[in-house]
């Protein structure tokens, strides 16, 4: 094992501890952000497989979620079905839909299917918000109950954001899985040249619809989880504006990365917040002597300043934070070979 791959190792041990006690030490307000964040992780996820690592773009994603909530939300308090059984018939809802529309990105590509995309999720708002005999329209649909598994409530908020963070594990140990299998190589050959992965032998075709149905139903699978963690659905969430904030979280965090979902979600829904929550006069114990800061301007610009760290970030890198990362360590790698080289070529120099 490798020097890298232990500080990595290490790394996500001590993230993944810090995700399972951090409920302990905040306040219940703290833990619906952190199950909110666990939530919209596994759209990204969803999202970073269609366009990351299958290079199609998606301003869809947003609908998907708000299908899989739709889902949940009828089946649990009308029909009464237990949430397992919603979260199945809204995995394969999404699967099937996710499919159709991966079939205009077998005719267009780039600006053309962003605008076929866009017109989906437009028309999926539009039924959330007119169909009333179905969604209930802007009334919404509320009283969504949380789920119990085998005879465990998850109705408190610490119980279900343990539910929520074990579904992201698991999607996330079905993703690496997904990614470093054949399928997931020919994913990529997908988006680096989809005519020389033709012509090794790569359906194009049907890894293109795979990768829409795939990412397609990991948003209803959020929008299952979400359901229950408001307790309330109306089509106000489910805008372009969340397809939008998942396609940054993608971008933001490193398309094409493993986990980069996973930190852009963090910065998308848990930076605000911290920008928010330090608004007003903070007190600080610094070696005895009380310092008082006044926040109050992050507290009326904190979405202004949430925005003008995006655009510098991605001005500085567009591959995103993983792709600084990314840099460094394959810059580091290059100077050690390049400090190797010339040390072994001294020393046949030094010998002849």
């Amino acid at each position: 094992m490798t020097r890298d791959t232990l500080v990595a190792l290490v790394l996500g041990l001590a993230i993944i501890a810090g995700l399972i006690i951090a409920p302990f030490f905040l306040a219940r307000y703290g833990t619906y952000i952190l199950s909110l964040w666990a939530v919209t992780a596994i759209a990204a996820i969803g999202l970073n497989l269609t366009l990351g690592y299958a290079g199609q773009i998606s301003l869809a994603q947003g609908a998907f979620v708000g299908i899989g909530a739709y889902t949940a939300a009828i089946l649990t308090t009308t029909y009464g079905m237990p949430l397992f059984v919603a979260a199945i018939l809204a995995l394969v809802a999404c699967f099937v839909i996710g499919w159709l529309l991966g079939y205009p990105a077998l005719r267009v590509q780039h600006h053309y299917l962003a605008f076929i995309t866009l017109a989906f999720s437009t028309l999926a708002w539009l039924v959330f918000r007119n169909e009333e005999w179905l969604t209930k329209g802007t009334y919404g649909i509320d009283n969504i109950p949380r789920p119990e598994i085998f005879g465990l409530s998850f109705n408190k908020p610490m119980p279900f954001y343990y539910l929520c963070l074990s579904v992201l594990g698991l999607v996330c140990l079905a993703f690496y899985g997904l990614i470093r299998s054949p399928w997931g190589r020919a994913f990529v050959a997908l988006r680096e040249n989809p005519l020389r992965a033709q012509s090794l032998g790569v359906d194009t075709r049907m890894y293109t619809l795979m990768a829409f149905a795939i990412g397609s139903a990991l948003g209803g699978l959020s929008g299952v989880l979400y359901a229950p963690l408001v307790k309330f659905v109306d089509p106000n969430p489910f805008t372009l504006s969340l397809s939008l904030n998942l396609l940054l979280m993608v971008i933001v965090g490193g398309q094409g990365f493993f986990l980069g979902p996973l930190l852009g979600a963090m910065i998308a829904v848990l930076l605000p917040e911290l920008f928010r929550l330090y608004s007003g006069v903070s007190t600080f114990d610094l070696f005895g002597w009380q310092m008082h800061v006044d926040f109050g301007v992050i507290g009326q610009y904190y979405l202004i300043l949430y925005a003008l760290f995006v655009m510098l970030l991605l001005v500085w890198s567009p591959t995103g934070l993983l792709g600084i990362l990314d840099t460094w360590l394959t810059n580091r790698k290059t100077r050690a070979a390049s400090a190797a080289r010339a040390s072994a070529t001294a020393t046949f120099t030094k010998e002849a």
